[in-house]
C-alpha cells in the first residue's frame, strides 16, 4: 500500500514537471516559472527539517574542477546547530551581519550605505546578509550578475518566511567554504584545529569568522596582518552584540 501510494505521488510530481503540449511561448515561460518556483519551494520545505546533503555552490566547484580535470576533493560534516560553539555561531554574525536577528532577509539600510560608498570608492562593499548567502551557496552559482541577485532576492524572503533565523543560521554554517574544498565549521574545526565545533574557542571562531567571506583568500592558517585585526575585532563586536545573550532573540 506505502509503495503504491508513494509510485502514485512520484507520477504525479513527474507529471507536473514535464509539459503535455508545448503551447505559445507566454505559456512556455508561464509553466517554466511556475514550475521553478514550486521546485525551490519544495527544496526550501524539505531543507527545512532535513540537513543539507549538498549545496549548489559545492557542485559547481566539483563539476569546475572535473571540466578542468583538477584534483578536487570536499570535507563536509553536518552538525546541528546545538553542537556548534556559540562564539562560532556569534563570530559569522558580527563579522557577516549583526542587524541578523533584526531584517527581513534583506538589510536596506546596508544596501543604501554600500551603494554610497561604492559610488565614492575603487573598493566595492557588499551588502548581502547571511540569509542572502545562505540562499546564494545552497541554490545558486557563484558568478556576480543582476539576473542571479534577481533570482536570489525572492529566494531570501521566501527562506526567510518558512525557516526560523536558527534554522538559516544553521545551513549557513554548515555549508560556508572555510577553506580549499572544505565546508562547514564542522569540517574546518577538524581541518585546522583538530576538533569539533562545539570546543571551538573565541580566538578559533573568530579566525574562521574572519576568512569570510572569502576563505581562499584570506587563510586561517596563513592570518596576515589584515586577517589578525579583523579577528580582534570581532571578538570586539560580539561582546558589544550582548555575546550568547544576542541568540536567544533568533526566532
Amino acid at each position: 500500500m506505502i509503495k503504491a501510494k508513494f509510485k502514485k505521488a512520484v507520477t504525479l510530481l513527474f507529471c507536473f514537471f514535464i509539459p503535455r503540449k508545448i503551447g505559445s511561448i507566454k505559456k512556455i515561460l508561464w509553466f517554466l516559472f511556475s514550475r521553478i518556483f514550486v521546485f525551490f519551494l519544495l527544496l526550501t520545505l524539505i531543507f527545512s527539517i532535513v540537513p543539507v546533503p549538498y549545496s549548489a555552490y559545492m557542485i559547481e566547484k566539483k563539476a569546475t574542477s572535473l571540466w578542468q580535470q583538477k584534483n578536487y576533493s570536499i570535507q563536509y560534516q553536518w552538525v546541528s546547530l546545538d553542537k556548534i560553539s556559540w562564539k562560532m555561531q556569534m563570530a559569522v554574525i558580527a563579522a557577516e551581519d549583526q542587524k541578523f536577528k533584526d531584517h527581513f532577509g534583506i538589510d536596506l539600510q546596508a544596501i543604501e550605505t554600500a551603494i554610497e560608498h561604492n559610488l565614492s570608492s575603487r573598493k566595492t562593499r557588499g551588502a548581502s546578509t547571511i540569509s542572502q548567502q545562505m540562499v546564494k551557496n545552497l541554490y545558486l552559482c557563484s558568478s556576480r550578475s543582476w539576473l542571479r541577485k534577481g533570482i536570489e532576492l525572492p529566494l531570501t524572503l521566501g527562506v526567510e518566511a518558512i525557516w526560523s533565523k536558527a534554522r538559516i543560521l544553521e545551513v549557513y554554517l554548515n555549508i560556508a567554504e572555510f577553506g580549499k574544498g572544505i565546508f562547514g565549521v564542522e569540517a574546518a574545526s577538524q581541518y585546522f584545529f583538530k576538533k569539533h565545533a562545539s570546543q571551538l574557542t573565541m580566538r578559533e571562531a573568530s579566525l574562521l569568522a574572519a576568512s569570510l567571506p572569502n576563505p581562499l583568500i584570506f587563510k586561517v592558517n596563513n592570518p596576515r596582518k589584515m586577517m589578525r585585526n579583523k579577528q580582534r575585532w570581532i571578538i570586539h563586536q560580539i561582546y558589544n552584540l550582548g555575546a550568547e545573550e544576542y541568540l536567544k532573540h533568533l526566532k
